[in-house]
């Protein structure tokens, strides 16, 4: 790429969140900016601000680090004090922790580049998308700001029609991690900080008027009918139909726009094969507008609670889970599909037909690839801990990574709970923060589940979930570690457990520490016979626990975590997995094996 130089002066739109998201990126027109970015280390912000803390963007004509980005100074009276081309480089996506020894623990700002050339097609809409960056982002492109976007874990998208050029396209993001307070999640989680872009760069080619989102699921309650949505962004009235193909069902409607840009349908179909962990059927669909011709792969099942039950399709369920946190096989943040393949491989080895995806959302690859791998799955959103409930910026930010959570997976038939929260701590301004979320989420999507892994209270022998927010869930979830965190093993089978909600219940995490390869007798703690021990006791009091419906022991691997510390054991390692971070399968991964056996579908 040529030197470029940047003298012309720009207004600053400032976005809280970015725009609409654009859904099924996979199966739309893209060209990945994936590969080697160049960055700038900036804990200082000097980018961004001036030394008397004034921010660029907020003083007109006067220039940050974007519009400087490749700047080589021809001018010798012009200071520019970095140089993005001579600059180290770092592969996108990709976090920068793992990828650079030098900043493993860092937590700050850094300044990321790509230039590209583009061809500028005639009549053509171009979007910059990127599937997750952690954790505020701020983006420019050719110098001017397109806006920032807040949380780590979900997409966003901005359009650049206007703006990209045939040659010497330089995107610039400015990523930062920093934990804060007011941040979802807040200061202290029990992972790591992964900073950087995390996830695919992409830019979206679209038609000036075209398909921008859509929903076709089955209709709550009913078995026969295929409901949903399709929305036109910038519609055309030249073109006044949206068509819905799925050949294999022998459909082919054809829906009328309305002044809004937007279909909503209902499709009734007597031959629905459905989607299940035994035979998870995906049918081809096609949804077709204006000459765009957008396919998806969409499974078909219903999901509900009667009383203290979960059913799949009409017929009871067990849900035979684990925990996964989005880790790939170096501790990194995973991110290729490659990465979904091996641990949901291993889910499946587990005798799994249901994942927990925690705690915030995963990469899409994952949900996709469970659709194809017959695997039901629980999404969370990063409400983890002690977020401030009291501010009405962080439910904001909550929400608004619910609504891009759900926006993005919802034709997804894998996914059959929306969490909302994580071991929050009882108070009214939390139970007034997690309800609203609870409400918003079932605007958006009133045919899954919604859910929350609460606490537990305990007197002498007897355990309990006594929580206001529950009355308002479908499923009682929670987390216990007896024999980790408190209680005897020995009395596991003595604990009774009691519940005054009618409705299932899914112990969302239990388990403990091992070291993998470091053996003893069952009471010497991190030891792989320690946990051995730790879950054939929680299973047989689990097995008796009133309405129990499911469960998923925490955690499938082995994960990097600041918090653990122990020499020798630990070393910045989360050990509760069945499987450790090299990828052996623990002797308690065999216990759990031979459980799940238990509850197999009769054949």
């Amino acid at each position: 790429m040529s030197k470029i130089s940047l003298y012309f002066l720009l207004l600053f739109p400032l976005f809280s969140f970015s725009q609409e998201l654009i859904t099924n990126v996979p199966n739309r027109t893209t060209i990945s900016l994936n590969g080697e970015w160049n960055y700038i280390v900036d804990s200082y912000e000097t980018g961004y601000y001036s030394f008397h803390r004034d921010a660029y963007d907020q003083q007109k004509g006067v220039q940050n680090a974007a519009y400087y980005s490749n700047y080589h100074a021809k001018n010798k009276q012009e200071l520019v004090e970095y140089d993005f081309d001579k600059s180290p480089t770092m592969t996108i996506p990709g976090d920068w922790n793992s990828q650079k020894e030098n900043l493993f623990y860092y937590e700050g700002n850094i300044w990321f580049k790509k230039s590209f050339d583009y061809v500028v097609k005639e009549n053509m809409r171009l979007f910059v998308y990127f599937g997750a960056i952690n954790y505020k982002a701020e983006v420019y492109l050719n110098g001017k700001k397109l806006g920032v976007h807040q949380g780590g874990f979900t997409p966003f998208n901005f359009e650049v029609s206007s703006i990209i050029k045939a040659k010497d396209n330089f995107l610039v993001v400015k990523v930062d991690n920093i934990r804060r307070k007011e941040a979802v999640p807040t200061l202290n989680t029990d992972w790591f900080n992964y900073g950087g872009i995390t996830r695919d760069v992409l830019l979206i080619e679209e038609p000036k008027s075209f398909v921008q989102d859509y929903t076709i699921q089955l209709k709550k309650g009913e078995k026969s009918t295929i409901s949903g949505f399709v929305k036109i962004n910038n519609f055309d009235k030249s073109t006044e139909f949206v068509t819905i193909k799925i050949p294999e069902l022998k459909i082919n409607y054809k829906g009328k726009i309305d002044s809004h840009g937007k279909v909503d349908f209902e499709i009734v179909s007597e031959k629905i094969q459905y989607w299940s962990p035994e035979s998870p059927k995906l049918y081809s669909i096609s949804v077709e507008y204006n000459n765009q011709i957008l396919k998806d792969n969409i499974g078909f099942r219903t999901i509900e609670t009667q009383n203290a039950k979960i059913f799949l399709n009409g017929k009871a369920v067990f849900l035979k889970g684990i925990s996964i946190h989005e880790e790939n096989a170096k501790g990194g943040r995973a991110n290729t599909e490659a990465d979904a393949v091996r641990l949901l491989t291993w889910a499946k080895d587990l005798g799994c037909n249901y994942v927990r995806l925690a705690h915030y959302p995963h990469n899409e690859n994952m949900m996709r690839l469970a659709d194809k791998m017959g695997l039901m799955v629980w999404e969370e959103i990063p409400v983890y801990w002690t977020v401030d409930f009291t501010s009405p910026e962080t439910y904001k930010n909550a929400e608004n990574q619910l609504v891009e959570m759900i926006t993005r997976d919802k034709n997804r038939c894998s996914t059959i709970i929306w969490s909302l929260a994580n071991e929050t701590p009882i108070s009214d301004a939390r139970n007034t923060f997690i309800n609203n979320l609870n409400a918003k989420a079932r605007t958006l999507d009133n045919t899954r589940l919604i859910s929350a892994a609460l606490l537990t209270k305990s007197k002498d022998l007897n355990s309990y979930v006594d929580d206001a927010i529950a009355e308002k869930l479908d499923i009682v979830a929670f987390n216990e570690y007896l024999g980790w965190y408190g209680g005897n093993l020995e009395d596991a089978e003595k604990i009774q457990w009691t519940s005054k909600y009618n409705k299932p219940v899914v112990v969302s995490e239990f388990g403990g520490d091992a070291k993998q390869g470091l053996h003893g007798e069952k009471n010497e703690r991190w030891t792989e016979e320690f946990q051995e021990y730790l879950y054939i006791q929680n299973l047989k009091m689990i097995e008796k626990i009133p309405n129990i419906s499911g469960l998923s022991p925490w955690i499938l691997v082995d994960f990097r975590s600041p918090r653990r510390l122990l020499p020798g054991i630990q070393d910045g390692y989360n050990r509760k997995g069945l499987i450790s971070n090299d990828g052996i399968k623990k002797k308690a991964f065999f216990v759990f094996k031979n459980f799940y056996k238990k509850y197999e579908p009769a054949k």
